[in-house]
């Protein structure tokens, strides 16, 4: 493994342990229980929601594992002039982000402001358009952009981003907000 493909890797690692720390501190403190944190999602649609959460995280798995395991950094183009190196403020933009959902929005369910709540928005839409710009990234790759892994991958972008733009950055708010 290259140094490139190490520096992407400890981007992961390191924000991965820090979305899910996020999550385990922050749902173990959450006032008015993990249900406040649901907003305005009813009962009846959090099963689908939690669904959609796991194949949004097998989609970003499969984006993992397209990237380490089957591109050469050093070959990669990406829009047909940026290399390997775009990936790294696009993965950023996405974990950085999204380790700090948890804490804004706790803070906003146990003191309601405007501040957090704007926070909050802003997370959720940069995670959602950093997800936007990891399909484009895929879908202008060269070479590697054929076989199962990357179609796997392209597949997994788009529905992380479907998730993370659709039902996290306009839906969920959107309830969250109509309950508050």
């Amino acid at each position: 493994m290259d140094g490139q493909a190490i520096a992407f890797l400890l981007i992961n690692l390191v924000g991965g342990v820090a979305v899910i720390g996020s999550y385990v501190l922050g749902l173990r403190g959450a006032s008015g229980g993990a249900s406040a944190l649901w907003g305005g999602v009813s009962e009846r649609l959090r099963p689908v929601y939690t669904l959609s959460m796991v194949l949004s995280a097998a989609g970003y798995l499969a984006v993992l594992f397209l990237i380490l395991f089957k591109l050469d950094p050093g070959e990669v183009t990406i829009g047909g002039r940026s290399g390997f190196a775009l990936l790294y403020p696009t993965f950023l933009l996405i974990l950085l982000p999204s380790a700090a959902w948890m804490p804004l929005t706790r803070r906003h369910v146990s003191e309601p402001r405007t501040g957090t709540w704007v926070a909050v928005r802003v997370v959720l839409l940069v995670v959602g358009l950093a997800s936007i710009a990891l399909v484009w990234a895929l879908s202008t790759l060269e070479p590697g952009n054929q076989g199962a892994a990357y179609w796997v991958a392209v597949v997994g972008s788009i529905y992380f981003a479907f998730h993370t733009f659709v039902l996290d950055a306009i839906l969920w708010a959107a309830l969250f907000r109509r309950r508050s």
